[in-house]
């Protein structure tokens, strides 16, 4: 049966990344006389965790992004690419998200709705569409869950 450390390792490699390195720390500041360089293993385990971290952030920031597109953009052409983007984005995601990740995301959400906004309005703007632009809204207007269900898309703008 497999240790509280190794089912964690499993579940939410995130999580594992922040004790493991929380531990290696500890060893360190104990003085552990080992052949292990504790300090820079932490940063190096701490930092496989935040390199998860980030690739999900800058999925979620895509999401936003294409989905706000398909939202507030007339042009026809693009759609198929940028709903492709979002089923890519999302599956990506899914892959690798784990309780704490979820939560670090929720969180987080209002700084990547920013990102994910500016995004999409620059990209309204440098195809002519400053009304499509001035659409789109200043706060989030999708749920979390909204936002990662394979199967969800903002209704498009009325014709």
């Amino acid at each position: 049966m497999p240790s509280e450390i190794e089912q964690l390792y499993e579940t939410d490699f995130y999580a594992w990344t922040r004790v493991q390195a929380k531990e290696l720390r500890r060893l360190a500041r104990a003085r552990w006389n080992g052949p292990l360089d504790l300090k820079h293993l932490a940063i190096e385990v701490a930092d496989m965790g935040s390199e998860v971290l980030h690739g999900m952030e800058s999925q979620l920031e895509r999401i936003i992004e294409h989905l706000l597109k398909l939202q507030h953009s007339p042009a026809e052409e693009p759609r198929a690419g940028w709903k492709a983007s979002v089923r890519q984005a999302r599956r990506e995601i899914g892959r690798r998200m784990t309780p704490t990740l979820a939560r670090k995301l929720r969180r987080s959400l209002p700084r990547h709705w920013a990102a994910g906004r500016d995004e999409a309005r620059q990209a309204l703007l440098d195809h002519g569409e400053a009304e499509a632009a001035d659409r789109v809204p200043e706060t989030c207007p999708y749920e979390f869950d909204q936002l990662l269900a394979l199967d969800w898309y903002p209704q498009p703008p009325a014709a």
